[in-house]
């Protein structure tokens, strides 16, 4: 009959030369902290505190960039393998089993399907901000969000110290080093990294403003210019003050660029001089100089121009107005 070693009840011996314990299942551990809410696995980047190893292990992926879940059927890769399993079947296939029932859209996987109803057809945000009011249709919006009270920055680029709350806004940054900009407008040649930024472009040639006002005929080519309208025009509100002059507004961002009015920061600098600026807006219209980039062309007569509202002022002189 076979024995184990005595006062070792899984059979190993339990102790290093130090005193410490080993073989003990993990679990066993793990399912203590899960009742005490110990949580002894803290990480050194931004202070994440979890109960179990693999989690923190997991975390820790925000913050190296590290993606040891790649695709074998195209370029994708991850931090996660869930999130492995949901690219293979909602781009290389597998049945869209989950349908909606008041359109035509489907699904490869529920929580698809639970996003698209909250957001095109019950308008459902059961996940709420205590601090501001916030909600969100789904867990992991609201986790962004509370970044913004929080000012946690997880995601960390390898080859600076820019830090960023959103994975995302990382990945754009990361362009500025690899200088990659794969999406082309064909109307004038505009390039960008972002195919985002490709679709807001493409609106200055078709004149496409979908996001309209629903108090007025007001309508714009981007949702951010029309949430600025909405607070300016209708409701008037202004909860964002500045406690140096009084100066209020409507947009939490724009109180940040005003306060640098009389801080005199400028957070955006060149990487190629010695030039910084208060607004990212002005960095990008200064790298020009550098890059010789012209994307705003006139159909008219071909005269090119690095922005956009010199290429305004140009067609004026050929509408008179």
């Amino acid at each position: 009959m076979e024995t184990t070693e005595q006062g070792s009840p899984t059979g190993v011996d339990q102790n290093c030369c130090d005193g410490s314990l080993t073989g003990v299942p993990k679990v066993d551990y793990e399912s203590k902290t899960r009742h005490t809410g110990e949580k002894p696995y803290m990480c050194g980047e931004c202070g994440y505190r979890t109960a179990t190893k693999s989690i923190l292990a997991k975390h820790m992926r925000m913050h190296t960039g590290e993606r040891p879940f790649k695709c074998d059927q195209c370029n994708y890769a991850t931090s996660h393998k869930p999130n492995l399993d949901r690219h293979i079947a909602a781009k290389h296939g597998g049945e869209k089993h989950f349908k909606c029932d008041q359109c035509d859209y489907s699904a490869t996987q529920k929580y698809h399907l639970d996003y698209h109803m909250a957001t095109k057809h019950t308008g459902d945000k059961p996940y709420m901000c205590a601090e501001c009011g916030y909600r969100a249709a789904q867990k992991c919006h609201l986790s962004e969000h509370i970044r913004t009270h929080t000012g946690e920055k997880p995601f960390t680029c390898d080859q600076c110290d820019y830090s960023a709350a959103q994975k995302s806004t990382l990945d754009q940054h990361r362009t500025k080093h690899s200088g990659e900009k794969p999406y082309m407008c064909g109307e004038c040649g505009y390039r960008t990294a972002h195919k985002s930024n490709l679709s807001h472009h493409m609106r200055t040639h078709t004149g496409e403003k979908p996001y309209k006002c629903d108090q007025c005929d007001y309508s714009a080519s981007q949702k951010a210019n029309l949430d600025n309208h909405i607070a300016a025009k209708h409701t008037g509100e202004k909860p964002y003050m500045c406690g140096e002059c009084g100066y209020r507004t409507a947009k939490k961002y724009a109180l940040s660029q005003h306060m640098r009015t009389h801080t005199g920061e400028k957070p955006y600098k060149c990487d190629q001089c010695d030039y910084s600026a208060a607004e990212k807006s002005s960095l990008n219209k200064h790298l020009a100089k550098h890059t010789g980039e012209k994307p705003y062309m006139c159909g008219e007569c071909g005269f090119r121009t690095t922005w956009k509202s010199t290429l305004s002022k140009h067609m004026r002189t050929h509408t008179r107005e």
